[in-house]
């Protein structure tokens, strides 16, 4: 056991002292405070990031002006659009002199006329393009103020204009006693945000895969394997790379979310003006989850996760190393290493889609699967299409097959780690399966 530790301990400070560790984690820490506050920056610098859109209406029928003035103010709030702008009505200038005026310039001029058949008319008079989203929020101002025009040319009383053109109430019913309307949008939302927050969690297995075979075959190509092989044993030397590798991952997931509550706390001092807080965002979000009742699982949707994550952790490392041991050199372990890789890759794009697979019997078995479940299964937990039984299930095959993979990948990591054989792998990891265990 001493010797265990002594290498784990050694394995371990070579990573964290090494000056690689600390350019990563500086580049990390720097680019995280600088995605989260990309806004703030750019404001700093004098840029405009939050851009104020100028309306000028040029009002031909002398009673429009207000109705759009009302209307815009009304969709901005009512559709969430948070645009900032400024509308000015243009008096005692021509529809010639005011286009020269905005030549040059971002400012967008509204002309609205009468028609006989229409009612209202309108022109959007720019400069160059503008965003799509912002010509769609003018043309349904646009529109809004034709409805209410045309209402009140047609005398209608004022009290049934606002009944008509008022925004109509739809009141969501779900005959299903076990849903409700406000886990409905959080699967929405948590289908977009989840797949973000396990990216993380995705790379780091990239990572330790990397790591591991990285580490096994240096040893290899140096012959160094020999000598600690001759003094400790294949099964201490195996598990000594697999804690360190895991600790080191561990230790660096801590840090990226150190580094992102860095980054937070450091957008809510600096306040620049015409970007928003932080706190707000996540006071929003929370007042989301609160209603919705998902806080209430997060109770167990955060431990199953994670110990999902830890297992799943320890199911790459153990295989990472397995195949190292048979491998010489770092090409070869880049050829062997590819089927995990994909099979990894697929897992993050099936929690991606998860949504998409609502009922499917397929996705739901897939959550079982090795490899696939540590991405997969918090996915469907978390939109509600699997339960925890189903998340339990995933960690007891996980731990099953972590157990197979002690069992016979000793046999296999015992003769191939002094093997340097440059055989075909595969043959060698059979045939090491095959050969009785001394």
């Amino acid at each position: 056991m001493h010797k265990f530790w002594f290498l784990t301990a050694t394995s371990f400070q070579k990573k964290v002292k090494s000056k690689w560790f600390l350019v990563v984690n500086i580049v990390l820490l720097v680019a995280i405070i600088g995605i989260v506050n990309i806004d703030s920056i750019i404001k700093a610098f004098g840029g405009d990031f939050n851009d104020t859109y100028e309306i000028l209406v040029l009002d031909e029928t002398k009673e429009a002006y207000d109705s759009f003035e009302r209307n815009i103010e009304t969709l901005n709030t009512a559709l969430d659009m948070d645009y900032t702008y400024t509308i000015q009505e243009v008096q005692e200038k021509s529809r010639e002199e005011m286009e020269k005026e905005i030549q040059g310039t971002d400012k967008v001029l509204i002309v609205l006329e009468n028609s006989p058949e229409e009612y209202l008319t309108a022109s959007m008079i720019s400069d160059s393009y503008i965003d799509t989203m912002y010509y769609q929020f003018l043309y349904q101002t646009l529109s809004s103020t034709k409805t209410e025009i045309a209402f009140r040319k047609t005398n209608i009383d004022p009290v049934e204009l606002e009944k008509v053109t008022s925004n109509i109430s739809v009141e969501r019913i779900l005959l299903n006693e076990n849903q409700n309307s406000e886990e409905e949008n959080m699967g929405m939302i948590m289908g977009t945000v989840f797949p973000t927050v396990i990216l993380p969690f995705f790379i780091l297995v990239i990572f330790l895969v990397q790591m591991i075979g990285a580490e096994i075959n240096e040893e290899k190509q140096t012959r160094s394997m020999e000598v600690i092989i001759s003094n400790v044993s294949p099964k201490a030397h195996f598990f000594s790379k697999v804690v360190a590798a895991n600790g080191f991952v561990l230790l660096q997931s801590f840090l990226l979310i150190l580094y992102a509550g860095i980054a937070l706390f450091i957008r809510n001092q600096l306040g620049v003006e015409g970007t928003s807080s932080i706190t707000a965002e996540f006071s929003n979000i929370w007042n989301l989850l609160v209603i919705s009742g998902f806080t209430e699982k997060l109770i167990y949707i955060l431990p199953l996760t994670l110990i999902l994550m830890i297992l799943s952790f320890l199911t790459y490392s153990l295989v990472a190393g397995i195949l190292a041991s048979m491998t010489v050199s770092m090409e070869d372990y880049q050829q062997i290493q590819s089927p995990i890789m994909m099979i990894c890759l697929v897992g993050y794009y099936l929690a991606i889609m998860a949504g998409v697979f609502h009922g499917s019997i397929l996705i739901r078995i897939l959550s079982y699967v090795p490899f696939l479940s540590c991405l997969l299964s918090p996915a469907l937990l978390v939109i509600g299409q699997i339960g925890v039984v189903d998340v339990l299930i995933s960690c007891i095959i996980l731990c099953i097959f972590n157990y197979f993979l002690i069992r016979y990948g000793l046999k296999i990591y015992k003769i191939g780690i002094l093997n340097y054989s440059t055989d075909k792998i595969w043959k060698k990891v059979f045939q090491a399966v095959k050969m009785k265990e001394e």
